[in-house]
């Protein structure tokens, strides 16, 4: 079950390294290396999924402004520096006690929706393929003996061969190269630094402390009562990596609790599946770097787009715990609408409401 958990959270990794290496022309030997370094620590030091994700405002932005990799790294480094200070400083902590549960509620409520939401949009290109996977996946979830993720695998490879034959060719041309990553610092200027603070950090950072960690740190907590972790330590952590990741051309990562819900729908329940995962992602970059395309290319968008429909209704479930006041349920959906559009927006929007009501600003 650790081994399909790994695979829990392939739905938002190969879309974003797809796009990195495609579109941004980030060298994917550095890029998997690093991402699968990160995996292999994270599991190691917190013995729960909590997953790596890629920095999603920092990629969606990188991807669609036609950046070059140095700012990537340049905005790594400064996104590293900042997390790391506001860890180390404790000021993350009054910052994340404005988070009420209504308002934790909300922006898992509304990041499982925009994963569930994606995960249909994916689907729609092959809807009989997805409607095959998604039944024969809620028949198998419960399932102990017979792993869902595996099974979801084997359909997506066996139907990438058949919608796309000449992967088959393709695949004939993979071949073995052993390579190390290179140090990435003098590749980056002044000018990368700046640009990636201004066009990446800033705009990152509501959404970090929303998805990766006030709501990583509420999922983990509820997940694993006897592996908690602490909004500090998650701060410090995200700062340790990304600082470092930059050095060997890796891209800035986060905690997302979306990446949690989708290794642990599909059987995880160690930080085992993030070593497992780790492993691999270092081992395809280390010797598969030049045929990372092609290996990507089996997976259908449509199976990437179930993976990521489970994962979302696995975070949004969480909030069956939300009880029966009335006011709390209000500032939940109300965050939720908000976190469908920005985690940021959805914070403020939510404290400034949950704290209203509960002094009796407003009522409803």
């Amino acid at each position: 079950m650790e081994w399909a958990g790994a695979f829990g959270d392939i739905g938002t990794l190969i879309p974003f390294v797809v796009a990195y290496i495609s579109i941004v022309k980030m060298p994917p030997l550095g890029l998997l290396f690093m991402f699968g370094i990160t995996l292999l620590a994270s599991g190691l030091y917190y013995r729960t999924p909590l997953p790596i994700q890629p920095m999603k405002a920092i990629g969606a932005a990188a991807i669609a402004g036609g950046i070059s990799p140095a700012a990537v790294y340049g905005a790594g480094l400064t996104t590293g520096l900042f997390w790391l200070v506001a860890g180390v400083t404790g000021i993350i902590r009054p910052i994340a006690k404005l988070a009420t549960k209504p308002v934790v509620r909300g922006i898992m409520l509304g990041l499982g929706l925009t994963f569930m939401v994606d995960g249909i949009k994916r689907m729609r290109g092959a809807p009989v393929l997805a409607g095959c996977a998604l039944v024969i996946t809620y028949l198998l979830l419960t399932n102990p003996k017979i792993p869902a993720m595996f099974v979801l695998l084997i359909i997506g490879v066996v139907s990438g061969m058949i919608m796309n034959p000449e992967v088959m060719s393709e695949l004939a041309s993979i071949h073995i190269g052993f390579k190390l990553p290179v140090f990435s610092i003098p590749m980056i200027s002044w000018n990368d630094l700046i640009t990636g603070t201004l066009l990446f950090t800033i705009p990152q950072i509501p959404l970090t402390l929303g998805n990766a960690v006030i709501a990583i740190v509420a999922e983990n907590n509820q997940l694993f009562p006897d592996r908690k972790v602490t909004e500090e330590k998650i701060a410090i952590s995200q700062g340790i990596m990304n600082l470092v990741s930059p050095l060997f051309g890796g891209i800035p990562m986060c905690h997302g609790a979306g990446g949690m819900a989708g290794h642990v729908r599909f059987g995880a329940r160690t930080g085992g599946a993030l070593v497992i995962l780790g492993v691999i992602l270092v081992l395809i970059a280390l010797f598969f770097s030049d045929s990372v395309s092609i290996i990507f290319k089996i997976f259908p968008n449509a199976i990437l787009g179930v993976i990521l429909f489970f994962a979302g209704s696995e975070l949004a479930i969480v909030v069956k715990d939300i009880g029966d006041k009335k006011a709390d349920f209000y500032v939940m959906i109300i965050v939720t609408a908000f976190a469908m559009w920005n985690m940021g927006v959805a914070f403020l929007v939510g404290v400034i409401l949950d704290n209203s009501l509960r002094r009796g600003w407003l009522k409803i």
